[in-house]
């Protein structure tokens, strides 16, 4: 279960806290609002593996957009346009 403690007793017990953020996160408040959260090291390298980076199509170059505009999907692929024609998201 997640526990919620303030920066004064982590500070005065870090230890406990770090060894109870290995089972589960701890969030630490800080003037009464949630500002941190310790969790164990698997943890944050399983969520750093879900990030995901957003580039801008005003970062790319003419050439760039050139080819995404020719580009073509895989035949086995074309599923998707279904999707896509539908308005079904992965997100739904």
């Amino acid at each position: 279960m997640t526990s919620t403690v303030t920066a004064a007793a982590v500070s005065k017990n870090f230890g406990a806290y770090q060894d109870a953020a290995v089972r589960d996160p701890v969030i630490i408040t800080k003037n009464g609002r949630p500002r941190t959260v310790l969790i164990a090291y698997e943890d944050y390298l399983r969520l750093t593996k879900r990030d995901r980076r957003v580039e801008l199509t005003a970062a790319l170059s003419d050439d760039e957009l050139a080819e995404i505009e020719a580009s073509s999907m895989d035949q086995g692929r074309d599923h998707f346009n279904s999707e896509l024609l539908t308005g079904k998201h992965a997100a739904d």
